[in-house]
């Protein structure tokens, strides 16, 4: 059974940091882009950032490009997006997905999906 879970979010002050995880099981993760999504209460759901399976290039969003860092580690099948100095445009659930090979932005192009952990920055 193909799975993606995430987890790590959680409440913290804008400024804070917070790392996300994604541990994927049922497929060998080695094969596969793995994108980060959020989507925010009444917002259609947002491409943030991608690393791809090839070489492990990695791709951001403007709004967070210079703050989030996304990795893979292939060999744990988990994928990670380390958030720095959290603004509070940046609360939202936040998914990862995968996607064979490449790194697209629109949410229909991935095959997988996670559940998706809440992350909220407030004062």
């Amino acid at each position: 059974q193909v799975q993606l879970v995430e987890s790590g979010g959680g409440l913290v002050q804008p400024g804070d940091s917070l790392t996300l995880s994604c541990v994927a099981s049922g497929f060998t993760s080695d094969y596969y882009a793995i994108g980060w999504f959020r989507q925010a209460p009444g917002k259609e759901r947002e491409w943030v950032s991608c690393v791809s399976s090839s070489d492990g290039s990695t791709y951001y969003s403007r709004s967070v490009e210079g703050r989030f860092t996304t990795s893979k580690v292939n060999a744990k099948n988990r994928a990670y997006l380390q958030m720095n100095r959290l603004k509070p445009e940046d609360t939202g659930v936040y998914y990862c997905a995968a996607e064979r090979i490449t790194c697209p932005v629109f949410p229909y192009e991935y095959e997988y999906w996670g559940q998706g952990t809440q992350v909220t920055v407030s004062s």
